[in-house]
């Protein structure tokens, strides 16, 4: 059966009908692992989600999820190239090869999703989030309604410039865009009174506003204009890579639902081991069976996952929590045993 399979894709090959990624040739994650590193599409402006400090390093959200990617991939977390995109550039960044997966605030919707749109495959959404729209407070606007006939600052080539003209077009509100290539670009035009409005997911108005002179005088109206769920993406045809990936965030979130920390993380393993009963645990932990490799990882991969980043809770709060410089409640982003969405299908 085996020679009959090779013989199968190697006749594929030849008549020119194979494909670039695991189907039938090697998987994005492969050449990850040959290379020794990870290179992560990231916005690389947001604070609280992708934001290079000032000792140049990036940090957030989106930073910590491709550090995870690489502790379960390569077993260290310190084995990724950053690369900044703008909105425009990260699809082709990915159909061209030029990063191998994206971490950058991109919306998970059916036609990015579809082979027939931009050929992607998303991992679960790391981040879910709403678009909405921040005004000077001077302005005295309280609603969408409030900026009929008026400008709005929008970042060009996204989901938000086409949920901008849905939700004025939806209640016959006229309005004017003023269109940027990236969210610096936006926040600019808003600051320098090129617009009366800049509209954006809230979680990022919320990280412009971060960094603003004075930030009470701007506000984020009560209008939510669409539904945002955020997630990791890479090429629709690699299924090793996407499987591995979409584990990798599951694991995030189990380890939070079970009490798992980057704390604590060791000793549950020693627990775990000292204790063959509970199976669960130890597959989870990769102390017995084989889930790890059944999507190209190591057995271990979850360990590797929460030693280095910890879980999703530690990893929200650390970038958005309420002691963080982009303070975000975590609303639908807790546990569904806490009033959120997330949760994570058994490790089996």
């Amino acid at each position: 059966m085996r020679r009959l399979i090779s013989g199968m894709i190697g006749l594929s090959m030849l008549l020119g009908g194979c494909a670039t990624t695991s189907q039938e040739n090697i998987s994005r994650l492969d050449l990850i692992k040959k290379r020794n590193e990870l290179i992560c599409g990231v916005s690389g402006k947001i604070p609280g989600f992708s934001f290079m400090g000032s000792d140049g390093s990036y940090q957030g959200l989106d930073v910590d999820i491709c550090k995870a990617f690489a502790a379960a991939f390569l077993g260290d977390a310190s084995k990724v190239q950053y690369r900044p995109l703008t909105a425009a550039e990260r699809f082709t960044a990915i159909k061209t090869g030029e990063i191998d997966l994206l971490s950058r605030n991109t919306t998970f919707t059916l036609s990015r999703d579809s082979s027939a749109g931009n050929g992607l495959s998303f991992a679960p959404v790391v981040f879910h989030d709403g678009q909405g729209l921040m005004v000077k407070r001077e302005s005295q606007i309280t609603n969408i309604k409030g900026l009929a006939n008026k400008s709005i600052c929008v970042g060009s080539g996204t989901t938000t410039e086409q949920n901008i003209n849905d939700a004025f077009e939806s209640q016959s509100l006229p309005y004017q865009p003023i269109k940027y290539q990236d969210l610096n670009q936006v926040v600019a035009g808003y600051l320098q009174g090129r617009c009366s409005a800049m509209t954006s997911d809230r979680s990022q108005l919320a990280a412009a506003r971060s960094g603003f002179k004075n930030p009470e005088d701007h506000i984020i109206l009560d209008d939510v204009l669409s539904k945002e769920p955020l997630a990791p993406a890479s090429d629709g045809r690699d299924f090793l890579l996407a499987d591995a990936m979409r584990w990798v965030i599951f694991s995030l979130i189990s380890a939070e639902e079970q009490g798992i920390t980057k704390a604590n993380i060791l000793e549950k393993v020693k627990f775990a081991t000292d204790n063959p009963q509970l199976k669960p645990l130890r597959r989870f932990l990769g102390i017995e069976g084989d889930l790890g490799e059944k999507i190209g990882l190591g057995n271990d991969f979850v360990v590797k996952v929460i030693s280095s980043t910890g879980n999703y809770g530690e990893i929200y709060n650390r970038h958005l929590g309420s002691n963080s410089e982009v303070p975000i409640p975590r609303g639908l982003n807790n546990l569904y045993t806490n009033g959120g969405v997330h949760i994570a299908p058994p490790f089996n």
